[in-house]
């Protein structure tokens, strides 16, 4: 990716809390290329291994529930910019519209195949598509919907100076989150004031710590947590 030099960054990005990130990455920008190249080169191969796989998941799905294969929410991603990501559908059709936008414990809206989907985290496959498109990366900020992006705090902004991501430090620290909203009264309240403060904290450290190679290990960290380990 190339990053916008600082004053062609749209306005409500251009602010002091901002900054000091903008300077961490525009001095590490051989390091974002890398990351680009990365992400296209295995997001070809990924595709084409997972090909197969992928048609019968589809089948699964159809199989199990009305509705269409895939889910295509409309996301932010870098520069504020919106995208509708492509990801298998796990829930009932039109579950956005009888529910929160993010998933509790025991959700009814999940199906059968889309429980296990989850699990393995195989309905996020679709977003190599994503990330051959740029919309999207390996490695970043998981991409909020528009109502969420809006209750951002200033330097929350920051974390869209990359594409979003497929998986991320907050990803592995919060992969049980739906378990922490599950006992709320008010879902979308919770997370707004206390899941995605705590959240934004990782995704605002791993920009101060960027590399590409770290990032690379964020990936390793993200298999080895979906087959059970745990991290603090």
């Amino acid at each position: 990716m190339i990053l916008r030099r600082w004053e062609d960054l749209p306005a409500f990005m251009r602010t002091e809390e901002v900054r000091p990130y903008w300077e961490i990455l525009w001095k590490k920008r051989r390091h974002l290329a890398a990351k680009r190249a990365f992400d296209i080169a295995a997001a070809l191969m990924l595709l084409f291994v997972t090909a197969i796989p992928m048609i019968v998941i589809a089948v699964m799905i159809k199989l199990d529930s009305k509705g269409p294969v895939m889910y295509r929410q409309e996301r932010v991603t870098t520069y504020g910019k919106t995208f509708r990501i492509h990801k298998f559908r796990t829930m009932v059709a039109n579950a956005d519209k009888v529910g929160t936008a993010v998933t509790v414990s025991n959700d009814s809206r999940i199906t059968r195949v889309g429980s296990m989907l989850r699990d393995l985290r195989l309905d996020e496959l679709p977003q190599l598509i994503d990330v051959l498109q740029g919309t999207m990366s390996f490695v970043g900020t998981r991409p909020e919907v528009k109502k969420y992006v809006r209750k951002y705090r200033p330097e929350f902004c920051a974390t869209l100076l990359m594409p979003a991501g497929i998986t991320s430090e907050a990803s592995i620290r919060y992969k049980d989150e739906y378990k922490l909203l599950s006992a709320s009264e008010d879902v979308d309240k919770t997370y707004i004031e206390q899941v995605l403060p705590g959240k934004m904290v990782w995704n605002l450290n791993s920009i101060e710590r960027f590399s590409f190679f770290r990032e690379l290990l964020t990936m390793v960290r993200t298999v080895l947590a979906v087959l059970g380990k745990e991290y603090d």
